[in-house]
């Protein structure tokens, strides 16, 4: 269970995403946070900096295969990305624009 009166350090949207979103600046080390439908609380373990807003990997990822938030694939990544990294542009590609040839 979350600290009481704490906000949580990272909110994911679904059991099963694999991505979590920062409700703040985070830095490396333990963190703990939520998920708005799934279990109460989690903890994880960051291994980068992961700035306000952005996303970090709740799980390893291997590079091509579909990064999941609100319980459904949202992006792919370009390079393998380990549990605890930040996930931004320098290592996925919108499922949107994944089968463009623009890069």
């Amino acid at each position: 269970m979350m600290t009481a009166g704490r906000q949580p350090g990272f909110l994911a949207h679904a059991q099963g995403d694999s991505v979590a979103v920062a409700m703040r600046d985070l830095s490396p080390g333990q963190m703990e946070g939520g998920y708005l439908r799934g279990p109460e609380s989690v903890t994880a373990h960051l291994t980068e900096s992961v700035p306000l807003g952005h996303k970090f990997a709740l799980r390893d990822i291997p590079s091509g295969a579909e990064v999941i938030e609100y319980g459904v694939p949202v992006a792919v990544a370009t390079a393998a990305i380990a549990v605890g990294q930040h996930v931004h542009v320098h290592n996925l590609r919108s499922i949107r624009w994944h089968s463009s040839t623009a890069r």
